[in-house]
């Protein structure tokens, strides 16, 4: 993926297996949040994040005792709580950084009800409008309303998936299997597994909603 020029940071509890190809994206941050236990990625780097916010229930052992002696901002929730970590660092996020790009890391993995309602937050009410990308070593996700450009490279894997009713796609570039004047109906699986057949592809609705899963070749 390429880094965007105005972005936050937001570490989930989810699953990293190999931190590595973090560095990037830390160095060039305005703020690195954690949610929670997803704190153990950053310093898995040997970076202390700007914010740490949730109920602070799954912190690693250890963290919490050398809280004090950082330079950071602590938000605490109680347990008993609407809203997941990740929501509040999302909704933390949004609202301190309107302009800036949200980039989700640790989204995916764990639990499979944790991982949907992750994705599911795309589309909330206070971030639908706002681009926000889950991000993996290999994979992208992010919500497509109204029109997105895609860029990657011939090969490439794209999914598009309705979320919340049918989504009209308008038409697209750059994949091997076109859609024009299509709608993609929520539950079957039409829009699995499209392939950019270019470094851009395009995608452009009338009406409705799609997730849009970007899986990478490799170089």
């Amino acid at each position: 993926m390429e880094i965007p020029t105005n972005y936050v940071l937001i570490f989930a509890n989810g699953v990293i297996e190999d931190t590595t190809w973090i560095e990037p994206y830390l160095g060039r941050a305005r703020a690195v949040i954690a949610a929670d236990g997803g704190i153990r990625f950053p310093l898995a780097l040997g970076r202390v994040p700007d914010v740490l916010i949730g109920d602070l229930d799954s912190l690693p052992e250890g963290v919490e005792e050398r809280i004090p002696g950082w330079d950071i901002e602590v938000i605490r929730y109680p347990s008993a709580k609407d809203e997941t970590d990740l929501e509040l660092a999302l909704l933390f996020a949004g609202r301190r950084f309107p302009e800036a790009e949200l980039l989700v890391l640790g989204g995916f993995g764990g639990r499979l009800d944790q991982t949907l309602a992750n994705i599911t937050l795309l589309a909330h009410p206070e971030l639908i409008a706002r681009p926000v990308t889950f991000v993996d070593e290999q994979e992208t996700a992010r919500l497509i309303i109204a029109e997105a450009v895609i860029n990657g490279r011939a090969g490439d894997t794209l999914s598009l998936i309705p979320l919340g009713g049918p989504a009209r796609v308008r038409d697209t570039t750059g994949l091997r299997w076109p859609l024009h004047d299509e709608t993609l109906a929520f539950g079957p699986a039409r829009g699995i597994s499209n392939e950019m057949t270019a470094n851009r592809a395009t995608v452009r609705l009338v009406d409705g909603m799609l997730l849009c899963i970007h899986s990478f070749t490799r170089p």
